[in-house]
């Protein structure tokens, strides 16, 4: 990466958490507490001393690599139009508000299947440059994010006061899923500014996502907020959420934020945004309902709610996200409005 200016000291930032991921290894249970308060009352958090920043620089190479491929040789791993979410999707292919308004990223995602199971295909082939190197560095990747997700589930699993290894088995990695691993490219906009939107305000689908990138863009909507603010990157931290899954299993205790991405701001917006996600997603036949007979907390905290029927969805996870990838595309001829079904469990008319 080039030298990045430094983040704009003049514009509206969150302060957020930093969990020190080797404490929680440890067992520290004043450190497992922080956790637990930014996932129950912001839904992010940044996550220090984890065990990915040797493979990062790498999956970052080859995400590069794959988008300087000829347009016709990206597409012909698209993701297609029906909700599926592995391989390539081009910029524009997502709307962003009601608008009409078309995203500007363009972005790979792995399988968690495909990258554990290599070179056997478990749903795609991938590019020559993700391909040659799923050995050496994204099954790595995928494996230590993986067991940092099964690190935090565990820990929620423990306050929400369930049965052990509850949420661990509904993110068996041994069952399918549409956990995947994603590189993300946002363009240098000539004329940057919030109304050129990256990628649209919405909930994540899954359980838990976790995040690195050098360059700002990205803002959340906190609970009670009504400005967005952008989340500073900070070297050697992810940034870490909640997805609607653990939401909906949770019964609404552990929050998942709306956020979006645009262009960097200030000196920012001159360089590439470049970002690498992993998802972590229930296994797609976990049926996504509150765990209210398994947990008095949950069943409390569903009870309390304005609307139960809310946490109890009955679909399953990959139904759940199929619906939603589906009604946010523009190549799919679903209308405009079907736009606010792609938004997840808490989205807001302030937020879209």
């Amino acid at each position: 990466m080039p030298d990045i200016p430094p983040f704009p000291g003049d514009i509206p930032v969150v302060s957020l958490p930093v969990i020190d991921y080797a404490l929680l290894l440890a067992g520290d249970s004043f450190e497992k507490h922080k956790l637990w308060e930014a996932a129950t009352t912001l839904g992010f958090w940044y996550l220090k001393n984890h065990s990915v920043d040797n493979l990062i620089t790498s999956m970052f190479d080859i995400g590069r690599q794959t988008m300087e491929l000829d347009f016709e040789e990206k597409m012909k791993f698209w993701q297609g139009d029906s909700g599926g979410s592995f391989g390539y999707k081009a910029a524009g292919a997502t709307y962003v508000d009601l608008k009409g308004s078309k995203d500007i990223a363009e972005f790979i995602n792995i399988a968690k299947d495909d990258a554990l199971s290599f070179p056997e295909v478990q749903h795609q082939k991938y590019p020559e440059p993700i391909s040659t190197s799923m050995e050496t560095v994204v099954k790595p990747f995928v494996n230590e994010c993986v067991s940092i997700t099964k690190t935090l589930i565990e820990i929620f699993n423990e306050y929400l006061d369930l049965p052990v290894g509850s949420l661990g088995r509904l993110h068996s990695i041994e069952e399918s899923s549409i956990s995947e691993a994603r590189c993300i490219k946002v363009p240098i906009i000539s004329k940057p500014d919030e109304d050129k939107i990256a990628l649209g305000a919405h909930t994540d689908f899954g359980s838990l996502s976790f995040l690195i990138n050098e360059i700002g863009g990205l803002q959340v909507l906190l609970p009670g907020d009504t400005v967005w603010k952008y989340v500073i990157p900070r070297q050697g931290h992810a940034i870490c959420n909640i997805g609607d899954a653990l939401n909906l299993i949770s019964g609404g205790i552990l929050k998942s934020c709306v956020h979006r991405v645009v262009p960097p701001p200030g000196p920012q917006s001159k360089y590439e945004r470049w970002s690498l996600v992993y998802f972590s997603r229930p296994g797609n036949s976990t049926v996504l309902n509150a765990l209210e007979g398994e947990s008095y907390i949950i069943a409390e905290s569903v009870s309390k709610s304005d609307n139960p029927s809310i946490y109890r969805p009955g679909a399953t996870a990959k139904d759940w996200f199929y619906r939603r990838q589906s009604k946010w595309r523009t190549d799919n001829k679903k209308r405009v409005d079907a736009y606010l079904e792609s938004r997840g469990t808490e989205h807001i008319k302030a937020a879209v």
